[in-house]
């Protein structure tokens, strides 16, 4: 208490001091305007019974959440390293910049990794490379179900509604995707016009609150879903089951952001908090989730539909596999996104420590469809944290056919990562409902940054593929990547990532000593 007592003590005489000083010479009440602020904030510290700090440290405790409001920023240029910051290093910040911009992307003097730490990773390059592959490389989507199959870049846009991203992000993304031949996936919170604005091909997500899609009760109405699937522009659709920041968290939104705009385009009420619940209404076990994706199908004419999910229990995912067999209907792709994806605001403990991350469960994916056999027939995107040609390459020979991002793209876009997203004040306009911000995104700039992004991705994708001696993404394989495990050893991902003999599910027996409890336990008439 002994900083309490001295500041009453010397605001006490300081006050004396300028009184008997402004009798003899007035002049000196002029002071009055500078310390008379500093000794009212500092009684009214005293008083105040919120902060403990400031009753013990009147006024100087004020420095402390001065300094703590800016401690990001101050972190961020003037700490951290080219290695340093989350969740994206400065490394992949800056890389994803000058890509952006079409800037030098080259680094000079060496790597800056230590290559003998633990956990370290590289390519097996080839001694007899191929020659640079073109950079358009496809993915066909949509299996013999689908009448309008879709052709599809190894990179897309992930998920990210309108309403978390403003509308110049959203027009700027789309436009890079028209511009760059790749897909905008919509987030679940419906088709917007901003979508809409320059015609680049859509993945439009459907969530348990079915936006865009829905009776006013709020369950699925297949005559809206017909009406918007129909769109030329829509070339997939994804049902999002679960997200990797935070896996069965459902959500609010409250009635005073419904906008006119978004209550049309989420087809709600005006003036009505929006539930979005953690678990659909429109299927309640894995058959039914079949039974769900292949009428979507239908409804669609043909396009290809398939569902996004963050592994976690896995008799669930193994319930899925059993009702495949069972039905015969399966999803044209499954969308893995790990447990350390990107949210414009989630709870810490379901952002930290709830779902499996993504290599784990792109593994375990890849294998469970391996060991029913469908592997060739089903498509599988990975989602979370690709930044780089390397990253993609990395989720590809686990098992992804494509992958999607979220923050490299808005990154691209100009993002500073200022860890903002969920406070409407968005420095650079990109998450932000509040036009004074968001009219600041120039969308044509900005658009073909992310056009730009994204091609030369592809390009050096193209030439990792050519320095392994590959023709082709189909021929990557685990072995194509080591880790440095310790000092003294080096695994590639076979052996970390080992994967299951094609078909060996189909028989109890013959399950892995590791997934037969699981299997066992699966079913496809119950989540549990």
């Amino acid at each position: 208490m002994v900083f309490r007592q001295a500041f009453i003590i010397s605001s006490l005489a300081l006050s004396a001091l300028l009184i008997i000083a402004g009798i003899v010479w007035p002049g000196v009440n002029w002071a009055w305007l500078v310390i008379g602020p500093f000794i009212a904030l500092g009684i009214r510290d005293l008083f105040q019974k919120k902060h403990t700090l400031l009753k013990i440290y009147p006024v100087v405790g004020h420095f402390r959440y001065l300094f703590e409001s800016v401690r990001r920023e101050l972190q961020q240029y003037f700490v951290e390293s080219d290695l340093d910051g989350a969740p994206v290093n400065r490394e992949f910040r800056s890389l994803i910049y000058q890509r952006a911009k079409k800037d030098n992307d080259t680094r000079a003097f060496g790597t800056i990794f230590d290559v003998y730490r633990d956990g370290y990773e590289w390519v097996n390059h080839s001694l007899a490379p191929k020659e640079c592959l073109p950079v358009d490389l496809r993915v066909t989507f949509g299996g013999p179900e689908c009448t309008r199959p879709y052709e599809a870049s190894p990179l897309n846009i992930s998920a990210m509604s309108y309403g978390a991203l403003s509308r110049n992000a959203v027009m700027a993304l789309n436009r890079g995707a028209k511009l760059g031949n790749f897909a905008h996936n919509t987030g679940e919170g419906g088709i917007s016009d901003w979508h809409l604005e320059y015609g680049g091909d859509l993945i439009w997500q459907i969530g348990t609150g079915y936006f865009g899609c829905r009776t006013p009760e709020g369950v699925f109405d297949p005559q809206l879903f017909s009406e918007q699937a129909g769109r030329d522009v829509v070339r997939m659709i994804e049902v999002k089951l679960s997200q990797g920041a935070k896996p069965g968290h459902g959500g609010v939104l409250p009635a005073a952001k419904v906008t006119e705009e978004i209550a049309r385009i989420r087809m709600v009420p005006l003036g009505e908090d929006v539930l979005s619940p953690p678990v659909h209404s429109a299927f309640t076990n894995p058959l039914e989730l079949l039974h769900f994706v292949a009428r979507l199908r239908k409804l669609s004419g043909g396009k290809p539909v398939g569902f996004k999910f963050c592994p976690g229990n896995r008799r669930e995912f193994l319930g899925i596999c059993k009702a495949m067999l069972e039905t015969g209907l399966l999803p044209d792709f499954i969308t893995v996104d790990g447990g350390e994806g990107g949210t414009g605001a989630a709870p810490v403990e379901l952002t930290n420590s709830v779902g499996m991350p993504l290599r784990d469960g792109l593994n375990f994916v890849h294998n469970a469809l391996r060991g029913i056999g469908v592997r060739d027939r089903i498509r599988i995107i990975a989602s979370g944290k690709a930044f780089s040609a390397f990253h993609m390459l990395r989720m590809m020979v686990l098992g992804a056919d494509t992958v999607n991002s979220a923050r490299g793209m808005m990154l691209a876009l100009g993002c500073i990562q200022s860890r903002s997203c969920n406070t409407d004040k968005c420095p650079t306009g990109i998450t932000t409902q509040n036009p004074a911000r968001y009219k600041q995104l120039d969308v044509t700039d900005k658009g073909m940054r992310v056009a730009n992004y994204h091609h030369s991705s592809m390009e050096t994708l193209a030439e990792l593929l050519s320095i392994l001696g590959k023709d082709r993404l189909g021929e990557l394989d685990a072995a194509d990547i080591n880790r440095r495990v310790n000092q003294g050893s080096i695994m590639n991902y076979a052996q970390l990532y080992p994967h299951i003999e094609s078909g060996c599910l189909l028989h109890t027996d013959c399950a892995p000593d590791d997934w037969a409890g699981d299997w066992r336990q699966a079913t496809g008439y119950s989540w549990r």
